[in-house]
């Protein structure tokens, strides 16, 4: 049968860049790795796929002679004089790492490209292999959340030890939001490059602040004669307390929005809204003149609210 072109295997476009080589590698490695898929065939099949495409376009020397002449370039009975015109003659039948022009960067994949194209010899369990991904929860505030801050976290080693770690929370994280910390995931098999941690926050909620993607909502208790006649109040915001206007006649439960005092955004491009909902706080009890003022001050505004209303 055909082998599949290497690109696709890893699904990639012919004009990859090499790093999207080697992301593409981790990924696809993490996801068919024998370890994760124990018999499993088809994943193992899927990542000996893998490893041979990595091996060769991990390479510029071997990534160049496969672009030119495609997986008969790594046929022993290929004859590279032959396919580019220039006389080579009696086919090649060096050894593999003269055929790359000995570098030494040809050494770390010398372990997967032998196994695979060494002459029929079977794929020894050897291969280097990534370190498996980590991740650890961790509890901050919702201020913390918000300013960003530094936290103290110890994780398992794979030695059953403990290790230490000081983590920068960048400002805006949310509950489930990871912070990578690179290599500090599980070690790597047989030289293979160790896995990430992840540090995924969870945030504890605020007496009340209430987060909703990059705006932030706050409830305000207000009085009837502020919401009637209007006024100036002090509303909490995450960078303080701010002043707002309430203007004369403002409805229980109307929202005002103070642009830019929100949350901030977590990958950059400034901060949401903050949004004040403003709750008219009634007296529990009235004294005798109280009411009398309140039955004038009826008999003066009349209102129906409900005459629009069909039941």
């Amino acid at each position: 049968m055909a082998k599949q072109d290497y690109y696709s295997v890893l699904g990639l476009r012919r004009d990859a860049s090499d790093k999207e080589i080697k992301q593409a590698y981790r990924r696809l490695a993490r996801q068919y790795h024998p370890d994760v898929n124990p018999g499993d065939a088809t994943a193992e099949q899927k990542f000996k796929e893998i490893s041979e495409a990595y091996s060769v376009l991990s390479t510029p020397e071997s990534r160049k002679k496969y672009d030119r002449f495609g997986h008969q370039a790594f046929s022993t009975r290929f004859d590279p004089g032959f396919a580019s015109g220039e006389g080579f003659a009696g086919g090649y039948t060096g050894n593999l790492k003269d055929f790359f022009g000995g570098r030494s960067s040809f050494e770390g994949l010398s372990a997967i490209f032998e196994e695979l194209w060494g002459g029929g010899r079977q794929r020894t369990p050897h291969t280097p292999a990534s370190g498996s991904d980590r991740e650890h929860t961790i509890d901050i505030s919702f201020e913390e959340a918000m300013r960003g801050t530094t936290v103290h976290a110890q994780v398992p080693r794979r030695d059953g030890g403990m290790e230490r770690l000081q983590v920068k929370i960048p400002p805006g994280v949310d509950t489930g939001s990871k912070v990578r910390v690179a290599g500090k995931g599980e070690s790597g098999r047989y030289g293979g490059p160790p896995g990430d941690l992840y540090i995924v926050t969870r945030v504890r909620p605020h007496a009340y602040f209430t987060r909703q993607g990059n705006d932030i909502l706050c409830e305000v208790p207000v009085t009837l004669l502020e919401t009637l006649l209007g006024a100036k109040i002090e509303v909490p915001t995450i960078d303080g307390k701010a002043t707002m206007t309430l203007p004369p006649g403002t409805q229980n439960g109307r929202r005002f929005r103070l642009r830019g005092k929100g949350a901030p955004a977590l990958q950059g491009g400034g901060r949401g809204d903050h949004y004040v909902a403003v709750q008219v706080v009634l007296p529990e009890k009235l004294d005798a003149r109280s009411r009398e003022l309140l039955e004038e001050f009826a008999a003066r505004n009349p209102q129906q609210p409900r005459a629009s209303m069909r039941w």
